[in-house]
C-alpha cells in the first residue's frame, strides 16, 4: 500500500505560525525580526521590535529561560540562534539602562471601560514579572492602575530572588521607572491580608483585581535533623542576601536540591568569599522538567553561597547531571567557579552535633522517574553515605503564601496550594477577580509570567467592556531570495561571551555582551521562518524540478488521494478541480531552510518566495496579542 501523508492547507495563521520563536515566546515577541535587525546592524528597530510587547525586555535580555531558543528552527540543523543573548545586544544600545536611550512609551490607547467620566480603576497585587506586566499593558490601554508589593522593594523575585551577578539591579530600576511613568501607582509595604483583603479593593472603587504575589516560600525538606542550626531555607537565603542583609555560613556549605536556585545559592556564597553514571530519562520525564520551568533557585541559591564567604560549595541533588532541571549554561558556570556536584544522591538525614549541623546524610538514588516519565524517587537500600558541612541549604522548591487569601473565602485554592483560574482568561471563582504567575501554576520563569499579565490585562480589558482592539495588519510581500550564494547555513554558533573565573568576584555580572562583529554574524545563522515558498497550482506543471533541487529534500510530490484527512482532502480537490489523483506537493517546514533555490529552478514560475510582514509597533503587537489569545 502507497504511503499516507498528514497534511495542512496553509491560511495566515499558519504562516504565523512558522514563526516558531515568536509562537515559542509566551508574550509573543517577533524574535526573528529583531535577529535580522541585529544581523543589519539596525539596533534601534531591533530593540523596538524586542520592546514591543514585553515591559521586561531589558531584564530577559539578561535571565529569560528563552523559550524562543528552545522552538528554534536552526537547532534542527546544528544549534539555535542565541536569541536572548543579541536581544542584550539591542538593550544595551537603547534600553532604559543605555545613556543613549531614546525610545519613549507610546502613548495610551484610551480603549480603556470608563466609570463616570474617567477610565476604570484596576487593583494589581504583587509587583513582580506578573503584576507588572499587567500593569503596564493595562496602563497602555488607558486604565487606572495600582499596584500593591508587599516587599519594600518592587520587582518581586526579580529582586529579591536572582543574585546580581546575574541581573544587575540598575537594569531592573530601569525597567520599572518606564512602567510608573506610563501612570502606574505602586505602593510597597502593603501586605495583602494584613492591611487589606481584596474584598477591601473592590469596594473601595477597583472594578478589577489581578492577582500576582508569586511563590515567595521555600518548601521544607522533612527528615531528621531539619530543627538543627545550620539548615536554612533556599529561597529565605536568597531573598536575605538580596535584599542587602548579613548571611552567616560556614566553610563547608551542602545546597540540596536539583533546579537552578541552590546553584546560585553556591555561587552567591564563593562570592562573598572573595570581598556518576549517565542515565536516560524515560518518556514524558523531559516534558516534566519543562512544565518546572527549569528554574534558576538551585544554581541561583549555590552560586551565591560562594560569594558569602564559603570556601567549598557542594551541590547534592537526587537528579544525575543529564536529570537536573537546572540549565546546562548555569551548570557549566558553577563549575568553573569551583562548584562541586553529587548527582543520583537523596537526602535522608542531618547528622548534628550540640544543635548544630555537621553533615548531611545521603542514599543513593536508584531512579528519579518511574517508566510514565512521572517524578517518583526510588532509592538503593544499604547505600547510605555523609559529606560533612556546617550550613546546609535546602533549594527544593518554592510555593505561594495562599494565607493571604484567608479573607477572601470566595477566592477557591486548589489541592495544590494554589488559586484557582481559569486557564484561559486567568479568572478566578470571585467576579472580577483574575490571577496568573507562579500564584495560579506554581513556579514559572520570568517570560511565562510576563505572559500571564499581557493575558490578565486583555481578559480584564474584555470583561469591564473596554473598547475592541482594531485587527493587526499581516501580508505578504513578494521577494528576490536566493540565499544559497550566502554562507548562512554555515555559521557556527558564537558562545555567549563570560568574565573570566580568576575576575568573577563579589557580584559583577558574569555574562558579557556580543562583540559587534559576533552579534552580527549569530543574526545572520537566521533561517527567516517568516519568508516561505508559495506555490501556484495554477501555473505548476508538475515537473518535480523544485523537489529534484531542494538540498534538504523537503519537497515531496504526490497523488492527492495519499494525504490523510477527509476534510483536507475534500478542501484540496474543490481547489484543484481535479480527480482524486491529482498530484500536489508536499513540504516539511521543518526541514526548509528557505534557501530560494526552488523558486530559482521552478520553469513557470508557480513558486514565489514570499515574506511575511507582521506590524511590530506595541499598539499591533497587543492587538495581534489579543487576536491569537481569543483563538486559542
Amino acid at each position: 500500500m502507497d504511503a499516507q501523508y498528514h497534511a495542512s492547507l496553509p491560511t495566515p495563521r499558519y504562516f504565523l505560525d512558522l514563526i516558531s520563536c515568536r509562537s515559542g515566546c509566551p508574550v509573543r515577541t517577533n524574535a526573528g525580526a529583531y535577529v535580522r535587525a541585529v544581523a543589519e546592524g539596525d539596533y534601534e528597530n531591533g530593540y523596538r521590535i524586542a520592546r514591543a510587547p514585553n515591559p521586561w525586555a531589558s531584564v530577559c535580555a539578561h535571565v529569560c529561560a528563552h523559550p524562543c531558543e528552545t522552538r528554534c528552527r536552526r537547532g534542527t540543523i546544528d544549534q539555535p540562534i542565541s536569541i536572548r543573548a543579541l536581544k542584550r545586544t539591542l538593550t544595551e544600545r537603547f534600553g532604559p539602562e543605555s545613556v543613549a536611550a531614546s525610545i519613549d512609551e507610546p502613548a495610551p490607547l484610551g480603549a480603556a471601560a470608563r466609570v463616570g467620566d474617567q477610565p476604570a480603576r484596576v487593583a494589581v497585587v504583587g509587583a513582580g514579572p506578573a503584576g507588572l506586566a499587567c500593569a503596564h499593558d493595562l496602563a497602555f490601554l488607558g486604565y487606572r492602575v495600582t499596584v500593591f508589593e508587599a516587599a519594600p522593594v518592587v520587582g518581586g523575585m526579580l529582586a529579591q530572588g536572582i543574585p546580581e551577578y546575574r541581573l544587575p539591579r540598575d537594569i531592573i530600576r530601569a525597567e520599572i521607572e518606564r512602567t510608573v511613568r506610563m501612570g502606574v501607582d505602586v505602593k510597597t509595604n502593603w501586605r495583602l491580608g494584613r492591611d487589606f483583603t481584596v474584598a477591601d479593593l473592590m469596594r473601595n472603587g477597583h472594578a478589577a483585581v489581578f492577582l500576582a504575589f508569586g511563590a515567595t516560600r521555600g518548601r521544607d525538606l522533612q527528615v531528621p535533623g531539619a530543627e538543627l542550626d545550620g539548615v536554612i531555607n533556599g529561597v529565605d537565603f536568597l531573598l536575605n542576601a538580596n535584599l542587602g542583609y548579613q548571611v552567616s555560613l560556614g566553610s563547608h556549605v551542602i545546597v540540596v536540591g536539583g533546579g537552578n536556585v541552590a546553584i546560585d545559592v553556591a555561587r552567591t556564597v564563593l562570592r562573598y568569599g572573595a570581598r556518576e553514571e549517565q542515565g536516560l530519562m524515560p518518556p514524558g520525564a523531559e516534558a516534566l522538567l519543562e512544565s518546572w520551568g527549569y528554574d534558576n533557585t538551585l544554581i541561583d541559591a549555590a552560586r551565591t553561597a560562594l560569594r558569602l564567604g564559603a570556601r567549598r560549595v557542594t551541590v547534592v541533588s537526587l537528579e544525575r547531571r543529564d536529570e537536573m532541571p537546572a540549565s546546562p549554561e548555569e551548570i557549566a558556570q558553577a563549575e568553573e567557579e569551583g562548584i562541586r556536584f553529587v548527582g543520583g544522591r537523596g537526602p535522608k538525614q542531618f547528622i548534628g552535633r550540640d544543635g548544630k549541623v555537621t553533615a548531611l546524610k545521603t542514599v543513593a538514588v536508584a531512579s528519579v522517574f518511574d517508566a510514565q516519565g512521572r517524578f517518583n524517587p526510588t532509592f538503593v537500600p544499604g547505600s547510605e553515605s555523609q559529606i560533612e558541612g556546617d550550613t546546609i541549604v535546602l533549594a527544593i522548591g518554592q510555593k505561594p503564601d495562599v494565607a493571604a487569601l484567608a479573607g477572601d473565602p470566595n477566592i477557591a485554592i486548589t489541592a495544590r496550594g494554589l488559586v484557582e483560574v481559569d486557564p484561559h482568561t486567568l479568572a478566578t471563582t470571585a467576579p472580577g477577580v483574575y490571577c496568573g504567575g507562579d500564584l495560579a501554576f506554581g513556579p514559572r520563569v520570568i517570560i511565562d509570567a510576563a505572559g500571564d499579565g499581557k493575558r490578565a490585562a486583555l481578559a480584564i480589558h474584555r470583561h469591564l467592556g473596554g473598547a475592541a482592539l482594531d485587527h493587526a495588519p499581516m501580508r505578504f510581500r513578494r521577494l528576490s531570495l536566493s540565499r544559497w550564494a550566502e554562507d548562512y547555513d554555515r555559521i557556527p554558533r558564537h558562545d555567549v561571551p563570560c568574565l573570566p573565573v580568576q575576575r568573577r568576584v563579589g557580584f559583577r555580572e558574569v555574562e558579557m555582551d556580543y562583540a559587534e562583529a559576533d552579534a552580527r554574524a549569530e543574526g545572520r545563522r537566521c533561517l527567516w521562518c517568516n519568508v516561505s515558498p508559495i506555490f501556484d497550482s495554477e501555473k505548476c506543471i508538475l515537473c518535480g524540478g523544485c523537489v529534484d533541487i531542494c538540498p534538504e529534500n523537503c519537497l515531496k510530490l504526490v497523488r492527492a488521494d495519499r494525504l490523510t484527512g477527509v476534510a483536507q482532502l475534500e478542501a484540496l480537490r474543490e481547489r484543484l478541480g481535479a480527480s482524486p489523483d491529482a498530484g500536489v506537493i508536499l513540504k516539511d517546514e521543518d526541514r526548509c531552510i528557505r534557501c530560494g533555490l526552488c523558486a530559482d529552478r521552478c520553469p513557470t514560475g508557480a513558486i514565489t518566495m514570499e515574506l511575511l510582514e507582521v506590524d511590530n509597533s506595541p499598539v499591533a503587537s497587543l492587538q495581534l496579542f489579543a487576536e491569537e489569545m481569543e483563538g486559542a
